[in-house]
């Protein structure tokens, strides 16, 4: 029975005689003695431990009437509420250091994230330098405590060592006479620049050594040069290789996505260039490389650069002049740059 079922029901007795209370009292005491034989122990709602307790304190004899409750029960209702009223009253302001704002706490984890071996200290430091006045506790309260020490990705660990690596390459072009020729291309990791290339129709395991060498002249060999598993890179390309002092990494059979940056490079000189172009011999399909290549290094921007070229190119600001074309690889491209009228 509800709160409000009690109290219409206390309503509708003002208006009863004497004789009718008596009688519903006795048919209500019935049945409670019938329920007390059937259960051991009611469910007590929070709205009857209200009401029992405001009972008790405005009537007298209130243990005499109560027969479903523990007298005790309600007695300890009381008490409980006494307790969370008094603890209401008497809240505070929240206990230690006041919270700092989220784009601070984000900052901490992302300098704890992209920086290696960075703790409390140096994070602390460097929001000093950027006037972001906290304390050092603060700073160790809100970095993330992983149970696995720190480590670098993978991207971190690749980019550390773009310089000291290497890959090569084959991919054919079909001429206007139906031939096929082949160009051989060595990409360097670090500035994705095309150190060196070569084009025939006839390659062989010979003509690949030497490509290899005159690639790399002048001890400017990398330390690793990676490549697939092509029956053309036979014994003897690797002893070239290996007179060198390169280390070969060899990719997985039918893998070509362990080999990405020289096919993406491939799959560029494509869409850009020889998918444009008939190629009618091997001093036109050289000739041809060479400008695109010219193109690729100095002018052609590249997201794994940060938008610049294998070549840096300088930012040019409006006061050098307009804004000119300037048609590159026989006019398939421009490179816009600022003269001045």
């Amino acid at each position: 029975m509800s709160l409000l079922t009690l109290v219409i029901t206390f309503l509708g007795s003002l208006f009863k005689s004497q004789r009718q209370l008596h009688l519903e009292n006795l048919a209500l005491r019935q049945q409670v003695a019938m329920l007390q034989q059937s259960v051991k122990r009611p469910r007590v709602s929070k709205a009857d431990k209200v009401f029992w307790i405001l009972f008790s304190r405005y009537v007298d004899g209130w243990r005499n009437t109560l027969h479903a409750l523990h007298p005790d029960t309600v007695v300890r209702g009381h008490r409980q509420g006494f307790r969370l009223y008094w603890r209401w009253k008497s809240r505070g302001p929240r206990p230690g250091r006041p919270p700092i704002d989220k784009a601070t706490r984000k900052l901490i984890r992302e300098m704890q994230a992209t920086n290696m071996g960075w703790g409390a200290p140096r994070i602390h430091g460097e929001l000093l330098k950027l006037g972001i006045e906290i304390s050092q506790a603060t700073v160790s309260k809100y970095m993330l405590h992983p149970r696995k020490p720190p480590s670098q990705s993978w991207r971190t660990f690749l980019d550390n060592h773009q310089d000291c690596i290497a890959s090569m390459d084959f991919f054919t072009v079909p001429t206007a006479a139906f031939r096929v020729l082949y160009v051989f291309i060595v990409l360097s990791h670090d500035r994705r620049e095309v150190v060196y290339f070569n084009a025939t129709e006839h390659p062989t395991a010979y003509w690949t050594a030497q490509q290899i060498v005159e690639a790399f002249p002048f001890d400017s060999a990398p330390r690793y040069l990676q490549r697939d598993r092509d029956a053309i890179y036979g014994k003897k390309v690797q002893r070239r290789i290996k007179s060198l002092g390169i280390e070969e990494i060899i990719s997985a059979p039918r893998s070509p996505w362990q080999n990405p940056y020289v096919e993406r490079v491939i799959g560029s000189i494509r869409r850009d260039c020889l998918d444009h172009v008939i190629v009618f011999n091997e001093q036109h399909l050289r000739r041809i490389l060479r400008d695109y290549f010219n193109y690729y290094h100095s002018c052609r921007t590249h997201l794994s650069l940060n938008k610049d070229s294998p070549t840096p190119r300088a930012v040019e600001p409006e006061a050098l002049g307009n804004i000119v074309a300037l048609p590159q690889v026989g006019g398939l491209h421009h490179r816009y740059t600022r003269a001045a009228a």
